[in-house]
């Protein structure tokens, strides 16, 4: 009898932590610190100043959710001259510029929203 409750509990556990993974991918969990269910607004894309003059392709690590991709676009989209699209999927960002934005600069808005930075292309 102690078997099956002992079978039981840990079929539960494995249940429930399934399914907090499921909303984790889904995005649907504060995987990324986001904040107590904060949710964000889709924003416009960030239109840049003049033409775009160079393009990076920034990979990163750590982004799981619609939020993590929000929060990497913010923080790349609040550099001057700098404009951010994120493909989580690919967990990159391509970053158009409308005058010349040091790696350093971009890899630091990245890295203050707790993301890694594996490589900056172009």
């Amino acid at each position: 009898m102690s078997t099956v409750i002992v079978i039981a509990v840990l079929a539960l556990i494995v249940f429930f932590a399934a399914k907090s993974s499921m909303k984790h991918l889904k995005g649907e969990g504060d995987c990324c610190g986001g904040g107590g269910g904060e949710i964000f607004a889709e924003e416009p894309e960030k239109k840049l100043d003049g033409p775009v003059v160079a393009t990076k392709t920034v990979h990163i690590e750590g982004m799981h959710c619609e939020k993590c991709k929000a929060r990497v676009e913010r923080a790349i989209n609040r550099l001057e001259g700098a404009s951010a699209k994120v493909d989580l999927k690919k967990n990159v960002a391509v970053v158009s510029m409308d005058r010349p934005v040091p790696d350093e600069l971009i890899r630091n808005a990245v890295t203050m929203q707790d993301y890694k930075v594996i490589s900056i292309e172009g």
